[in-house]
């Protein structure tokens, strides 16, 4: 039986553990912390947002008043007020006037502002996150299927950590009794010497 170097062992083991990581943290992200939080998560569709947000990007918002709101900020808002369809546009201006604070917003990659200017009524949330091409498997798992396949990821990662720490256990119970097997064969040997000297 080949036997893996103790080099290699600890390369698998960091690889593991890193993608294990990785993949806690890709679903937290997508899934727990704007659940737990009350946060909107939307998906970039259009290349407006480049190179920061390309399309299939996963947009994560958290609520913010009117007056935090700062030039510079990534917001996602309704195109039309109290309509589902959104856009997240970053802010180039703030005017207060006569009606109240307005936004104009423009994408990172248009070349023009957008015409119509952005009422605080219309604002989902300022940008939080974004993760890129994350968006694909959000527009793909919507609602129960959401719940399904993070309970599934979830039981299958318990699973696999659970399989890497009894690997590792009978890797080193394997060590010990190979130690302890050498340690009995080299007494063995030195004693049989010893005895053949004494005759």
């Amino acid at each position: 039986m080949r036997q893996e170097s103790g080099g290699m062992w600890w390369v698998r083991q960091v690889l593991s553990w890193t993608c294990l990581l990785a993949v806690l943290g890709l679903l937290a992200a997508m899934v727990v912390l704007p659940k737990t939080l009350g946060s909107g998560a939307y998906t970039v569709l259009t290349g407006s947002m480049q190179p920061g947000m390309p399309p299939g990007s996963l947009v994560v918002t958290r609520n913010a008043d009117a007056g935090e709101l700062r030039i510079g900020d990534a917001i996602t808002y309704q195109i039309r007020s109290g309509e589902p369809a959104v856009i997240t546009h970053r802010i180039i201006a703030r005017t207060s006037g006569s009606n109240g604070v307005t936004f104009t917003t423009q994408g990172d990659a248009s070349p023009v502002p957008d015409a119509e200017q952005v009422r605080p009524e219309q604002i989902r949330g300022v940008v939080w996150y974004s993760i890129p091409f994350a968006g694909y498997v959000n527009g793909w798992l919507t609602g129960e299927q959401r719940i399904w396949a993070v309970g599934t990821a979830v039981v299958l990662l318990l699973g696999y950590t659970a399989a890497m720490f009894t690997g590792a256990a009978v890797e080193r119970a394997r060590k010990r009794a190979a130690g302890t097997e050498n340690t009995t064969t080299a007494n063995t040997t030195t004693e049989k010497g010893r005895n053949h000297a004494t005759a």
